[in-house]
């Protein structure tokens, strides 16, 4: 089988709350770190969330 192209990856709050999304990325086609704005439910509000690795 071929291997998997795409990683998972965390997107973690930058308002500190601990809160994160999971997404896939493929490494091979967007090599630099990725960026949203997105919904933060714990501090109720869209903040900007940026990647991490998953441990």
């Amino acid at each position: 089988m071929a291997k998997q192209n795409t990683v998972l990856i965390k997107l973690v709050s930058t308002a500190d709350t601990g809160f994160f999304y999971v997404k896939k990325k493929n490494p091979k086609k967007t090599t630099e770190k990725l960026e949203f704005n997105k919904y933060d439910p714990v501090a109720r509000k869209h903040v900007a969330f940026k990647e991490s690795k998953i441990k």
